[in-house]
């Protein structure tokens, strides 16, 4: 083989090699561009803007708070309890009377009787249960609240998981398709080398395994793409489109561990609604001890009666009535008892309950911190590997062109240098999500420390707006 030949093969080569190399650091940078340039994609969506359409469009958010003002009803009965009960009555018929005098002689008519009357009914002590069952359906509602506060923040941490994976699965894509170019590159190259003389038939071989590796995963980019889209539009409710880079809520994060697991037993939804629990558990042993107790009612009644007489003598009567009512249990059978028991068993496994929910939050806690001081050893490390593989590939490329380094030896560096991108693309998706898996430990996932631009769903205003409430049909939109 001619000299200018080899010199030839060898700048084609190392002209592969090197363009692969200044390419792939600018990897996400020419994904995101090319994203960009999709047809459809108007503009760039960033990780709050997404967040912001879960917030206010997410089916399960919703849900939670259809369910929440479900239980602010539970109020407005409860205080029912203190008014008065009011009905009317009203009914008619027919009656045939054939009446036998003393003097033998009979007496027939046929009456159309009618009765029309109203009835009050006032409660004016009942052993407490009144109170108590208003001061349990509001410990309900406080905790129905931070439930609703939990799935927020799980809705908000799926959102941003979702965003993170497909913002990491689009550069993967990406850096999957210029390794294949890469790699056909350099098949074409070591072909021609081939046919000159250069190299063996084994170095063909190998590009060409190396080819049908890279469209492999290229292939496995791209499901794990396309089940990431279909993820992200579940949680927020549009398919993604241009998304841009996201950047850790570190500026939202304690500085230490101790710090957090404070503020996690103070803020965390899960430990302040078993709180709640448990004082809804505590007001249900004083409803079940009501029954232990004397009620005191009125009743009032204004009635009219027409031809209700069978004694033909009273033709209508006008009545109208107060009664006090008074009743003092002595015996039920031990019903009320066997209640008061069951009650505050129920009490019991509610402090259980509160207990195991605060260690298991603390962990939670733990946990996350851990983690996210991880992500952050795992980025730098990904990326200080990233440096060393790049460098590492341009001594190769350089040592082969000199003829020092064979073709499988191009090939194996820039496979690790394609891995370690991978694995950093991964870890910057890691470290995004693990803050924000630490902010909803902390239970300070929520709109107003994301401070996102989105109107606050207050569940106060649903729940002033049905407490009082002596009636009506139509439900309060809650704004």
């Amino acid at each position: 083989m001619s000299v200018v030949g080899r010199a030839w093969i060898e700048r084609r080569s190392g002209q592969a090699w090197r363009g692969f190399a200044h390419v792939f650091p600018r990897v996400i940078h020419r994904a995101l561009i090319a994203l960009a340039l999709l047809p459809g994609v108007v503009r760039a969506e960033s990780l709050p803007e997404a967040l912001v359409r879960a917030y206010q469009d997410n089916p399960q958010l919703n849900a939670e708070r259809a369910k929440l003002r479900g239980t602010d009803e539970n109020v407005s009965q409860a205080l029912a309890g203190y008014r008065p009960q009011v009905t009317v009555g009203l009914s008619s018929g027919l009656i045939a009377v054939r009446n036998l005098l003393p003097d033998s002689s009979t007496q027939s008519a046929l009456l159309k009787p009618w009765t029309a009357g109203i009835t009050l009914n006032q409660t004016l002590f009942n052993g407490f249960k009144t109170s108590s069952t208003v001061r349990q359906a509001e410990a309900q509602v406080r905790a129905g609240r931070e439930a609703l506060r939990a799935v927020e923040q799980g809705v908000l941490l799926d959102g941003a998981t979702a965003y993170m994976s497909v913002l990491s699965n689009q550069s993967l894509v990406e850096a999957q398709r210029l390794n294949v170019t890469f790699l056909r590159q350099t098949l074409d190259t070591t072909r021609t080398r081939l046919r000159v003389g250069d190299v063996p038939p084994t170095d063909v071989a190998q590009a060409e395994a190396r080819v049908a590796r890279a469209t492999a995963d290229l292939n496995n980019a791209e499901v794990a793409l396309a089940v990431s889209q279909a993820t992200y539009a579940e949680v927020i409710g549009v398919r993604p489109g241009h998304l841009v880079a996201a950047e850790p809520a570190d500026r939202l994060l304690p500085k230490a561990r101790d710090e957090a697991i404070a503020i996690a037993r103070r803020e965390n939804p899960t430990i302040v609604g078993a709180t709640f629990d448990l004082d809804a558990a505590q007001f249900q042993v004083s409803i079940a001890e009501s029954s232990l107790y004397p009620t005191l009612g009125v009743q009032g009644n204004v009635s009219r009666t027409v031809q209700t007489d069978t004694t033909l003598s009273t033709t209508s009567t006008n009545q109208a009535s107060v009664m006090g009512t008074l009743n003092v249990p002595i015996y039920d059978g031990g019903v009320a008892a066997s209640q008061v028991r069951q009650a505050k068993e129920g009490l019991m496994q509610m402090r259980t309950q509160l207990d195991r929910v605060r260690r298991q939050a603390e962990t939670a806690a733990t946990a996350a911190w851990v983690t996210h001081e991880g992500a952050k050893v795992g980025l730098a490390a990904a990326q200080a590997e990233v440096r060393a593989a790049q460098v590492a590939l341009d001594g190769v490329q350089k040592e082969a062109q000199a003829g020092k380094r064979t073709t499988l030896e191009v090939l194996n560096s820039q496979q690790d240098l394609m891995q370690a991108r991978a694995r950093l693309i991964a870890a910057q998706q890691d470290r995004v999500v693990a803050s924000y898996t630490l902010l909803s430990a902390l239970g300070r996932l929520n709109r107003v420390h994301l401070a996102l631009s989105s109107p606050d769903y207050d569940p106060q205003v649903h729940y002033q707006q049905v407490r009082d409430a002596w009636h009506g049909l139509r439900t309060p939109s809650g704004k």
